[in-house]
């Protein structure tokens, strides 16, 4: 395996990610696929129980079958949330909508598992690996997960045992619109009360 393909800098790979939504029909070589999957399996997980386990879905007509129920699993939560319809929708979910109208056409899908249905933390650092890596090799994805309420037919779809817990679902492919940079605040926890006698940012201690 070629891990010299990952050869763009740490930094230039952190500040250029973003949530990519929009994909091109293209699809992706199961070789850079390979690579990517090597490189989420890299990352440190809780008391090296290595939990973490990835689903690869690339068959056309699985993925349609998986858009459809990510579709009513999007609007589960909005409908919790109190919007029933796209019109209801403020600006900033319209990005994610059009994923969840989007995912039956994705070019690859990976769902990101755990064994003895372990706990995200030992799931997390392997699917921002993986992003990482995807975005090095000029592959969009997203970060995304499922509704509750679909779980029970999810688990049938793909034949998943109860005791292997979903966390991610990550589409890849390559990005119709452009990477980074992004714009995010800086957490620097100043939106958060101050100690009595603490007058700097609260991201920032200092030790003698």
């Amino acid at each position: 395996m070629d891990h010299s393909r990952l050869s763009m800098p740490l930094g230039e790979a952190i500040f250029t990610q973003r949530s990519i939504r929009r994909f091109k029909p293209d699809p992706i070589p199961l070789a850079d696929i390979e690579l990517i999957l090597e490189a989420a399996v890299k990352a440190p997980n809780g008391g090296n129980q290595q939990l973490a386990r990835f689903l690869i879905v690339r068959d056309r007509d699985t993925i349609r079958e998986f858009g459809a129920l990510y579709r009513d699993a999007w609007w589960a939560k909005r409908r919790e949330e109190g919007f029933r319809q796209r019109e209801d929708l403020p600006r900033q979910f319209h990005p994610a909508a059009g994923l969840a109208d989007a995912m039956a056409d994705v070019p690859c899908v990976v769902l990101a598992l755990a064994m003895h249905n372990g706990p995200a933390d030992s799931v997390l650092p392997a699917v921002q690996n993986l992003m990482l890596a995807a975005r090095a090799i000029g592959i969009g994805s997203a970060p995304t997960t499922l509704h509750p309420s679909v779980m029970a037919r999810f688990h049938e779809m793909f034949g998943i045992p109860n005791d292997v817990g979903f966390h991610f679902c990550v589409p890849l492919g390559y990005p119709q619109g452009k990477f980074g940079p992004n714009v995010r605040k800086p957490d620097l926890g100043d939106d958060l009360p101050r100690p009595m006698g603490h007058s700097g940012p609260l991201g920032v201690t200092g030790a003698a």
